[in-house]
């Protein structure tokens, strides 16, 4: 379980701050007592959580290019950072097929960056890396990806992700294996993560909540893909209890990290749709889209024993209750209420659940 008392003055900073996992995360840390310091490109959407959940108002906000390590330093340097989190991505992939190089060089040379940048700063002791499960090679198995699988992807999006691990794994072995410097890394890796807030263009459940509140079909391009589906508190509280061990256990924890739903959160997007329709209470169909547009995996899933073993983590809210508080907090933003109240107020519901055994 996660240990508030541990990030109570605890100095943190995080990379994609105002994205939509960033905007949770920093309202998390802030609620539990952390100094955040957020260094990222202006919110990518309109709306966007970071905005509506006035985040800058409660973490020290710098806009600027992950890309453009010039500019991190300093940042990074001001911050004294104790523990880092870096989600600056692009997390896109269907967008990764037509901007391929912003996307390369986005997921992998921000991955250099902030590892370089970090080895310049005294006194961090923690860095989790964030990337995805699609950093491993897609063999459309029916078991879950295990953290030595093979790394890779054919699509741009995932060769990124599996670069940016092999960044992470050649920075750790040159730079941060001996004793000192005391900077201990990890990466982690997570599934499809869904939650209030997401307003990203092209993603399922953003968009079939925007269609809801506009009340209109849903085009769906490809009902029977299999996707890990987890609410973002989930593996965020896993980046969360990741960074204690680190702080505490040095690199005995420097490794990759799966943070995966239960098997039975491994559903189809035309099982997401339709539940999420029978929760909003609408009569109409979704409508299947004809461009059924680029390559894209059917099935992806994580094997999370690792995190369940070594760190306790366990997922704590199957896919139903999941998608009940996406409808809940999306009815909420659209009543005009006080969002980051909203938000906090998930963030504790979730903190008082005990984990399945």
């Amino acid at each position: 379980m996660l240990n508030p008392e541990f990030w109570s003055g605890k100095r943190v900073f995080v990379t994609g701050h105002t994205g939509f996992k960033g905007s949770w995360l920093c309202m998390w840390l802030n609620h539990l007592g952390a100094k955040v310091s957020g260094f990222a490109l202006a919110p990518p959407t309109q709306p966007s959580l970071f905005e509506i959940g006035r985040v800058a108002d409660i973490a020290a906000s710098h806009i600027g290019d992950v890309r453009d390590l010039a500019a991190l330093e300093p940042v990074i340097a001001a911050a004294q950072p104790e523990i880092v989190i870096h989600m600056a991505a692009q997390s896109l992939v269907r967008y990764s097929y037509n901007n391929p190089v912003e996307t390369f060089g986005t997921n992998v040379m921000v991955t250099v960056n902030l590892l370089d940048a970090v080895r310049r700063v005294p006194g961090v002791r923690a860095v989790v890396m964030v990337t995805s499960d699609k950093c491993y090679h897609n063999e459309e198995w029916v078991w879950g990806y295990r953290e030595n699988s093979r790394l890779g992807g054919d699509d741009p999006y995932s060769a990124s992700k599996g670069c940016a691990e092999l960044a992470v794994h050649a920075y750790l072995k040159s730079f941060y294996s001996s004793d000192e410097p005391s900077t201990a890394i990890a990466s982690a890796r997570a599934g499809n993560v869904i939650g209030g807030g997401d307003w990203a263009a092209d993603r399922l459940v953003p968009d079939i909540i925007r269609s809801l509140l506009q009340n209109e079909p849903t085009l769906i391009r490809k009902p029977q893909a299999t996707r890990p589906w987890q609410h973002v508190l989930e593996p965020l509280h896993g980046y969360l209890m990741l960074a204690e061990r680190l702080y505490a256990d040095g690199r005995d924890f420097s490794s990759g990290w799966n943070f995966g739903p239960p098997e039975e959160s491994e559903r189809t997007v035309g099982w997401i749709i339709e539940k999420l329709y029978e929760i909003w209470d609408v009569n109409f169909d979704w409508v299947k889209d004809p461009d059924p547009g680029p390559p894209e995996s059917t099935f992806l899933k994580l094997d999370a024993s690792k995190a369940r073993a070594m760190l306790g983590w366990r997922p704590k809210l199957d896919l139903v209750t999941t998608l009940q508080w996406i409808v809940d907090w999306t009815r909420h933003y659209a009543a005009n209420d006080d969002m980051r109240q909203v938000t906090v107020d998930s963030i504790d519901e979730f903190m008082a659940i005990r984990p399945p055994s």
